[in-house]
């Protein structure tokens, strides 16, 4: 069964940097995609940042040139960096990895960005 653990999260302050991470109990290479989703309240969950097996990446546009998705296949990690966060950042950050059509989900990490 295949297992992914984000950790990293915490409480940041406007203007400031955290960096989330996803390791899986399986190689990630065995993913066709792995990214990081979240959900505020009262929101539906939403797409952040994927990469492919082949690292091309896609950001959403709330987050585009202030986070960096990124892996290191010897680590089966997934990293997500992020900078410049906004109060508007603040939600569950969730680890997805996709192959073959079917979803694995991470059981999500809080980032709380407030003054």
């Amino acid at each position: 069964q295949v297992h992914l653990v984000e950790s990293g999260g915490g409480l940041v302050q406007p203007g400031g940097s955290l960096r989330l991470s996803c390791v899986a109990s399986t190689s990630i290479v065995w993913f066709d995609v792995m990214g990081w989703y979240r959900q505020a309240p009262g929101k539906q969950r939403e797409l952040v940042a994927t990469i492919t097996r082949d690292t091309r990446t896609n950001y959403a546009d709330p987050v585009k040139g202030r986070f960096a998705i990124s892996t290191v296949d010897a680590k089966n990690t997934v990293y997500l960096q992020m900078m410049s966060l906004k109060p508007e950042d603040t939600a569950v950050y969730y680890c997805n990895g996709n192959t073959g059509g079917y979803n694995y989900w991470g059981q999500g990490t809080q980032v709380t960005v407030s003054s």
